[in-house]
């Protein structure tokens, strides 16, 4: 295989302005047990961080719940002042109580007081892509969309996704904001989302799919998908990330990790090449699930 960089996955422009690689890094990982304080290894944490540019990955996503707020700061001290050309996008909208406990928040003085945080954290000046975590579902829709579309006329942030959404959500945030941007739940053995995804590439709107290395196992345990990895010489979550990243142009997958290793071994995915056939039989494998 050819020499690790991200840049070998192709670029997409976030709103039309943005570039970046299509394969990013997802921050999650560089925080504690049930993505709360601090990593149980710091220094692979910020060794892993400081690895990116080097690697081509010059997109970023992460949250302020992330710790919380322990992903933000880390990148912040590592990465700033960025390189050009590197995007960090975050995230607000979820609150957090403890290890795995998640609860939406998205009152509108919540969400600008938690942009205003990863300005902070973040070392910016402004957020390039600032993404709503949850539709909270206890505060009215359209008071979360004004306070988003109020951020981007005051310069808090330049481009706004959503998270974990419907069409009909997208439809309804879009009389407010432009979307740059939706980060669903979606892999190889999930596809959920698959009408998301559709919209989103029909309307240049970049699609960040979360668990993004699920269909490995997947592939492991079967005999044609597990044929595939031996071909090319690389592992299933390898082979599973390289689907996800010809299954569409606008596809901006994010794997995370606090480890030097398999970050590099996810970035490798970039250089595989699927052939029609291998494309195929992975997506059919993958429908079945």
């Amino acid at each position: 295989m050819t020499e690790k960089n991200a840049a070998q996955a192709g670029t997409f422009s976030i709103g039309g302005d943005l570039e970046v690689n299509r394969l990013g890094f997802g921050a999650m990982r560089v925080t504690g047990k049930g993505i709360w304080g601090e990593p149980e290894d710091a220094d692979g944490a910020r060794k892993t961080l400081a690895r990116l540019p080097e690697l081509g990955v010059n997109f970023v996503d992460t949250a302020e719940s992330y710790g919380p707020y322990v992903s933000e700061r880390l990148i912040g001290e590592v990465l700033a002042p960025y390189d050009k050309g590197t995007i960090v996008a975050t995230k607000s909208g979820l609150t957090r109580t403890g290890p795995d406990q998640w609860q939406q928040l998205g009152r509108p003085e919540f969400l600008r007081q938690g942009a205003i945080q990863s300005l902070r954290n973040l070392r910016l000046e402004r957020l390039d892509l600032w993404q709503l975590h949850r539709i909270d579902t206890k505060v009215p829709q359209a008071e979360q969309f004004e306070v988003i579309a109020e951020m981007q006329k005051e310069g808090i942030i330049r481009h706004a996704g959503l998270s974990q959404v419907s069409v009909e959500q997208i439809k309804a945030a879009q009389k407010y904001f432009p979307v740059a941007t939706v980060q669903n739940h979606y892999n190889l053995a999930n596809r959920a989302s698959e009408d998301v995804l559709d919209f989103c590439e029909a309307n240049n709107i970049g699609f960040i799919p979360w668990y993004p290395l699920a269909g490995g196992d997947l592939i492991a345990a079967n005999p044609d998908t597990e044929a595939i990895s031996k071909k090319h010489e690389v592992t299933p979550a390898q082979i599973a990330l390289a689907w996800i990243l010809m299954r569409s142009r606008v596809m901006l997958p994010i794997p995370g990790t606090g480890k030097v290793k398999h970050l590099e071994e996810n970035v490798a995915a970039a250089a595989i090449r699927l052939s029609d056939d291998d494309f195929a039989i992975l997506n059919q494998i993958g429908k079945k699930g």
